[in-house]
Parts: structure tokens; C-alpha cells; sequence
């Protein structure tokens, strides 16, 4: 038999703690989703639920993070698997609302191609367990109210998915896109408005109290100098993810909301949109992935620059801007790049006038990818001692890469990624084995002809060209949730 929520302090297992916290997400999810009107009173004793609490654990013990340490100085890997004392104590003072949240650990990591740095913190291990066990709790409700069209940091969503459907609608006459970035989203975030749309579902007090604990739990910087948060949320923190999805669904709700006008009346919605294009009128269709996003606008230039003063006026209540100089508006013949791929139009190879829009990997992803295999192959202090080492390093960083490009036009891009590390591998080896033949390094460390790709102990040089190549189909508003595909298949089974 089950145990019942909250009844005492056992600590199940990892697989029963699933699939309790599973069951309760499933039914807050189907209950925000039937009622879009709902407020959600009683929802604290959740977050110190024995359940919650030991799943919780499990993701913060196993996800990259639990390697890092925060102000407290403790590792989560070094921990026992289920520290029931740990969890015991953490679980009393949720019970009891003594319990705060430490300042974040600061580290500034550059961004990639700019001398800027970005601020990621953080949390120690107990903040990080408890914002997660508000996640589990939280997640299942605001879902139910995200758009369609928002990809970034939901689950069973990916950006292929992005991909996929400004490449559907590109191809339906968007032919103006207006790119966008928000500068320093997680920093910037206005505290007040962002409450403030927490409250339209949550009206349990104590949790409130406890995200706001969060934002407000300040920064110890690298000098040691401990900062308050006046605004944003850590990038870095299990939680922010999510607050800052709800801080920017104001952007989702307002071009979701035109769109679904065109939905009302006896006439289907494409006709009517066709009409109000015949009119001289503008259709606009917002694609977010977390802080970038894309809208795609069938109209002329001028409907399309005038969206930036539209999404200025949206974001200023919630304390964020643009930033100036990766915002712009771009027709799609001139293409653009958004989440690593070159998104363009162009002439398709054997017609005259027929137009196709491709999607491949950016120059500055190719770079990005480029500057790895270059940082893994140098010559001179390498840290590998054998060729086996080496590609057993390259495959991994390589496969990642072009699994996450095997979507797109990327033959070509597959060829010379491949043709750059071969090389890079023989420059590699020559430099190894300075008084070997370039004869012995063949026949010592390549494979016959007519690959010759380098290869030692069984592990081969990982060749892009061998992916197959196939388009992601966009799935529409087909995306299922965790808690709808867990629901239809417990139904299933109790059926059987």
C-alpha cells in the first residue's frame, strides 16, 4: 500500500518517489488545465513532502551542478545517495518556515565570441534541493497557461522544435522576421511584476514568501563581498529557468492573443487571416526560445519595424529591454541565425525561379566547433598521452555537435568539419611522433585504404559524413506534457 502525502517522515526509495510526485504533478496539471481561472491555495506541504523532497535530491545529486559547491562549501556528489539526516533537517524547517536561503556563489563566465562575461550563480546544496522541490510543485501548474510557440527550458520541448516552426511559417509568406535578444533577461527581471504573475495561479502565502526568499537571498561575488538583489533572478538556480519563463510569457500571451483572433467567427481562422492580409493588415507569430526570440511578420517593412516599439512597451513593466545591437528586422532572403542555425531563403539548386528556405549550421556554431577541435588537438601541451585518449575526447564533442545539426541542410558543413579534423589528428600525430615517417604514422595509427582514418585500440576517428540527414517535422500544437503521456498510460494500465 501507497504511502499517503505527508503522513510522517519515511523516506521512499528513488522509483516510488517518482512516481508519487509524478502522479501529484499529473493531477495539478489537469486541474490548471480544465480551470485557466484557478488559484492554487494549499500547495507548501508539497514542497516538504518526503516525495518531493527525496526526488528533489536525486536531480541535484545528478545533474552536472552536483560536482560544484556553493557558500556552504558542500558538494552534492560527495554526499550519500539518499542523506535522510540532510533531508530531515531541511524538511523541518520548511515545515516550520524558519528556513533561508544563502546568498548564491557568483562565477563570471565569458560569452563565447565577446570579452563580456555573464553571471551565473550558485545556489548551496540545501537552496538548490528546495528550488527544485518548488519546480516540481510549480512547473505542472504554469504550464498549462504557457504559449505554444514559447520552446526554451519546458519539458518534451526542444529547440528543434523553434526551428522547425519558423521554417514552417517562412515558408507560408513570413517573409519579414524581427530578431530579437533581451539584455541581461536574469538580471534584470523586476521583482514586483514577476510576483505578480506568480500570484494569478499561486495564492498560498508561504510559497510566495519562499520564492520571493529566493530572489531576494543576494550574491557573494568572487572578492568575497556579499551583494543584495534588488532585481533578476540567478542564472544558474534550478528555479530561475522557470521564473523567467513566466516573466516572459507577457510577450507570449499578447502575440497569442492576436493570433487567436483571427479563431473567432463562423469563418475558419486561415480565411480570415487571408483576408486581413488582402486588406493591406499585418500577421504576426512569435517563436521564444527563453530570452531570444524571433516574431516572423507577413506584411511589408514597415509592420515589421514597428513591432519593436510593440515589444519595447511589453517588456518595460517587467524591468527588461532589447538589446540594441542584436535586435533588428531581416528579410528572409537575407537570412538570419537563431539557436546556432543559419535560417535563409534561397534559390533551390536546379530551377530558375523556384525559392526554398534551408536551414543549416551558422558560421559562428562551425566556428564555435572549429575552435574545440583546434583546443583538443594542439600540439604543444597536450594533455593526452595516447591517440586512443585523444579521440575518445574529439568523438564525444564532435558526435554532440552534429547530433544536434543532423536535422538541417548539413552535408556540406559534415565534409569540411570532418576534413579539418583528419588534419588536425595527422598535425597531431606528426608532432606526437616527430621521428616516425609519415609511412610508419599510416601504417601505425590509420586504417587501410581508403578511409586512413586514425584509429588506435578499437576507437576510430568519428566521421560527421556517416549521420543520416533527415527534416524534423514540426509538431504543431501536438506537444504532449510529461503528466498527459503519464496519465493516458496509467489509465492504460488500470484499465488492463
Amino acid at each position: 500500500m501507497e504511502t499517503p502525502v505527508n503522513s510522517g517522515e519515511s523516506w521512499p526509495g528513488f522509483d516510488e518517489a517518482w512516481l508519487r510526485v509524478r502522479r501529484m504533478q499529473a493531477k495539478l496539471h489537469l486541474w490548471a488545465t480544465c480551470d485557466k481561472g484557478r488559484v492554487f491555495n494549499d500547495l507548501h506541504n508539497l514542497v516538504y513532502d518526503p516525495a518531493f523532497l527525496v526526488h528533489s535530491w536525486e536531480r541535484v545529486q545528478g545533474n552536472k551542478g552536483g560536482r560544484t559547491a556553493g557558500v556552504d562549501g558542500v558538494v552534492p556528489r560527495n554526499l550519500p545517495p539518499l542523506p535522510t539526516g540532510f533531508l530531515s533537517d531541511l524538511r523541518r524547517e520548511l515545515k516550520e518556515r524558519t528556513y533561508r536561503p544563502q546568498p548564491v556563489r557568483e562565477r563570471l563566465i565569458p560569452k563565447p565570441g565577446t570579452t563580456r562575461k555573464r553571471r551565473l550563480g550558485i545556489p548551496t546544496a540545501a537552496d538548490r534541493v528546495v528550488q527544485a522541490a518548488l519546480k516540481l510543485v510549480l512547473e505542472p501548474i504554469f504550464e498549462a497557461d504557457f504559449s505554444p510557440a514559447s520552446y526554451g527550458f519546458r519539458p518534451e520541448r526542444r529547440a528543434q522544435d523553434a526551428i522547425a516552426e519558423i521554417h514552417h511559417f517562412t515558408t507560408q509568406r513570413y517573409e519579414w522576421v524581427f530578431e530579437a535578444d533581451i539584455e541581461a533577461c536574469f538580471d534584470t527581471i523586476d521583482h514586483v511584476a514577476l510576483m505578480s504573475r506568480v500570484r494569478n495561479r499561486v495564492k498560498d502565502k508561504r510559497v510566495l514568501a519562499l520564492i520571493k526568499s529566493f530572489l531576494k537571498a543576494g550574491i557573494m561575488s568572487e572578492e568575497g563581498m556579499d551583494r543584495d538583489t534588488h532585481t533578476g533572478t540567478p542564472q544558474g538556480g534550478i528555479l530561475s529557468p522557470l521564473l523567467a519563463n513566466i516573466a516572459l510569457s507577457i510577450l507570449d500571451d499578447h502575440f497569442q492573443r492576436k493570433w487567436d483572433a483571427f479563431g473567432i467567427g463562423t469563418a475558419a481562422a486561415g480565411q480570415r487571416r487571408y483576408r486581413h492580409r488582402r486588406k493591406g493588415g499585418a500577421i504576426h507569430k512569435i517563436v521564444r526560445y527563453a530570452d531570444d526570440f524571433v516574431i516572423l511578420v507577413a506584411g511589408e517593412r514597415w509592420q515589421a519595424d514597428r513591432v519593436q516599439q510593440e515589444v519595447t512597451w511589453l517588456l518595460r513593466p517587467m524591468g527588461l529591454s532589447l538589446a540594441a545591437e542584436k535586435t533588428r528586422v531581416v528579410h528572409i532572403d537575407d537570412g538570419f541565425d537563431f539557436l546556432g542555425w543559419r535560417i535563409q531563403r534561397r534559390h533551390k539548386a536546379g530551377t530558375v525561379d523556384k525559392k526554398v528556405v534551408y536551414t543549416y549550421p551558422s558560421k559562428k556554431s562551425l566556428n564555435a566547433i572549429i575552435g574545440k577541435v583546434r583546443i583538443i588537438t594542439r600540439r604543444s601541451g597536450s594533455p593526452y598521452v595516447s591517440l586512443e585518449q585523444l579521440l575518445r575526447h574529439l568523438n564525444i564533442v564532435v558526435r554532440g555537435w552534429c547530433n544536434y545539426f543532423r536535422h538541417g541542410v548539413s552535408s556540406a558543413t559534415y565534409c569540411y568539419l570532418y576534413l579539418y579534423m583528419w588534419q588536425s589528428v595527422a598535425r597531431w600525430l606528426r608532432a606526437r611522433h616527430p621521428k616516425l615517417g609519415w609511412r610508419k604514422i599510416q601504417r601505425r595509427f590509420l586504417t587501410g585504404y581508403p578511409a586512413h582514418r586514425p584509429a588506435e585500440n578499437g576507437i576510430m576517428l568519428y566521421n560527421p559524413q556517416e549521420i543520416a540527414i533527415e527534416r524534423y517535422r514540426w509538431r504543431g500544437y501536438t506537444i504532449p506534457t510529461p503528466w498527459t503521456s503519464f496519465m493516458n498510460r496509467l489509465n492504460t494500465a488500470t484499465q488492463a
